[in-house]
């Protein structure tokens, strides 16, 4: 019986050709090296801007945004949708108490902020993944 599987690696890369085709060569953690198409990494893989050792830095967020959309609703609420590179939507709001402070900029400041917070949870959410794998045995029943 076949099933689908989802995974998330780290890897280390360089641009290489082979045979005249554009690629990647491909070093695994446990020190296998492959290679792959540069279309086929470019869609698989997510280069980290590597400052000062930090594992993900605000440009790895911001580089991870596609576009973002907000409108006014009512009187006093900003809200915006996010569409990340892979094409994952997300929506954050913002209101004021009183109409008369009502300021679109702001709001769509303050809707990116949570949506920026968000995908920096997500994307170190995946960084560990690809870092330590999961551990199905030690995992206790929910």
């Amino acid at each position: 019986m076949t099933a689908e599987y989802v995974g998330v690696k780290k890897v280390r890369a360089w641009e290489e050709e082979k045979n005249g085709q554009p690629g990647y060569a491909v070093r695994y953690e446990d020190g296998y090296t492959s290679w792959s198409p540069k279309a086929v990494f470019e869609r698989s893989y997510f280069r980290l801007d590597d400052h000062e050792g930090r594992s993900l830095h605000e440009n790895d967020i911001t580089r991870f945004f596609d576009t973002v959309e907000a409108i006014k609703m009512g009187e006093k609420t900003t809200v915006a949708k996010g569409t990340l590179i892979n094409g994952f939507e997300m929506i954050e709001g913002s209101s004021c108490v009183d109409p008369a402070n009502y300021n679109e900029e702001l709001g769509t400041r303050i809707c990116v902020g949570k949506m920026r917070d968000k995908v920096w949870m997500l994307l170190g959410f995946v960084l560990q993944w690809a870092r330590s794998g999961i551990k199905p045995e030690e995992r206790p029943e929910v």
